[in-house]
């Protein structure tokens, strides 16, 4: 288990934060088929609320939604949502430790982030950021903190925030195969709502690679 805490700007605040630190053997021994037949059978029974799907009624009380509004940002699972429910897109086919993450998304609807544990540097420090820290976003892109936000950092700086998303450095590869799962909360989520996010995704990691070795934690 990658070692992670809160730093003192959110030690007495309400902000559950969940881990699933995860050890996948080679890919000879995945599942691919039956990892394949689940994904597409949950997608089907999230596309069948395509017809009754009113955003006002599934977000605008949802604390994830008012959180990015705070910061004048949309929520981007409601947009990946939108995105399969409403336009057709397709969901993503590229490695499937990914998509283990953004299946939960869309089943969820809780904002999840994945890095390679082997490329964290030393512990994960999670704090309120006081001012905009600049780092290098997936992709290679300039991102920033935002003030008030989530964010944490490892010895070599920021690696992810909720807001702007996970670094460049610990992003997943191909080659990864000791990815952490995150599992974001807005203040005052229930930790039992973090638990049922990580049960769900440990239910498709586990249909992806019977054999992975799985240690979670709750901050």
């Amino acid at each position: 288990m990658i070692e992670i805490y809160k730093d003192q700007s959110l030690m007495s605040r309400d902000i559950p934060f969940g881990i699933l630190d995860v050890q996948y053997p080679d890919r000879s021994a995945w599942d691919l088929a039956g990892f394949a037949a689940m994904r597409d059978q949950e997608l089907a029974a999230i596309k069948s609320q395509a017809e009754t799907y009113d955003r006002k009624a599934e977000f605008s009380e949802d604390p994830y939604f008012r959180y990015f509004r705070k910061h004048k940002k949309t929520y981007p699972v409601m947009a990946q949502l939108e995105s399969f429910l409403l336009k057709d897109r397709p969901f993503p086919e590229y490695n499937p430790i990914n998509q283990v993450a953004f299946l939960t998304e869309l089943k969820t609807r809780m904002l999840t982030g994945t890095h390679d544990a082997d490329k964290i540097e030393g512990a994960l420090v999670l704090f309120e950021a006081a001012e905009e820290i600049s780092f290098v976003g997936m992709g290679g892109r300039d991102k920033h903190s935002y003030k008030g936000d989530l964010t944490g950092r490892d010895d070599g700086g920021v690696i992810l925030t909720m807001i702007s998303g996970p670094d460049e450095k610990t992003c997943l590869t191909e080659e990864t195969r000791h990815p952490v799962y995150m599992v974001f909360a807005p203040e005052g989520l229930a930790a039992a709502q973090v638990e049922d996010c990580l049960n769900q995704m440990e239910f498709y990691i586990k249909t992806l690679a019977p054999r992975a070795e799985i240690e979670r934690r709750i901050v």
